[in-house]
């Protein structure tokens, strides 16, 4: 799980040093991308405080959700629809879902260590 973070990291880090002007055209795609990316990794990280991380989840989920994102943006475009609104509710609900399940299962182990009697030798 801390490869995926410290990826996330670098490839921030990479893109902040190496600007690249990406085309209009693929501002869509790639902001579809990015939803999905964070999507899959809260969800990861979800799993994870849980204790059901699965490696193989997490992989077809990343990219399963890109593929329809972008399937989505795609035909969009040829239709001349905004399908990618669609991907983009549904990424971002799920993404905000993920995070108050994080922040409460955070809460919740903050809280556990508080409670517990410190035991002392």
């Amino acid at each position: 799980m801390w490869i995926v973070v410290i990826g996330l990291a670098l490839g921030l880090l990479l893109g902040l040093a190496f600007p690249v002007v990406l085309p209009l055209a693929a501002a869509r795609y790639l902001s579809i991308a990015l939803l999905a990316a964070f999507d899959s990794l809260f969800g990861g990280l979800r799993a994870s405080l849980e204790g059901q991380f699965d490696a193989v989840t997490f992989a077809t989920g990343l990219v399963s959700n890109a593929f329809l994102a972008a399937g989505l943006t795609y035909l969009g475009d040829k239709l001349g629809v905004q399908l990618y609104y669609a991907a983009l509710f549904a990424l971002g609900y799920r993404l905000f879902q993920n995070l108050g399940q994080i922040r409460h299962l955070l809460q919740d182990r903050i809280r556990r260590r508080r409670e517990s009697p410190e035991t002392s030798a």
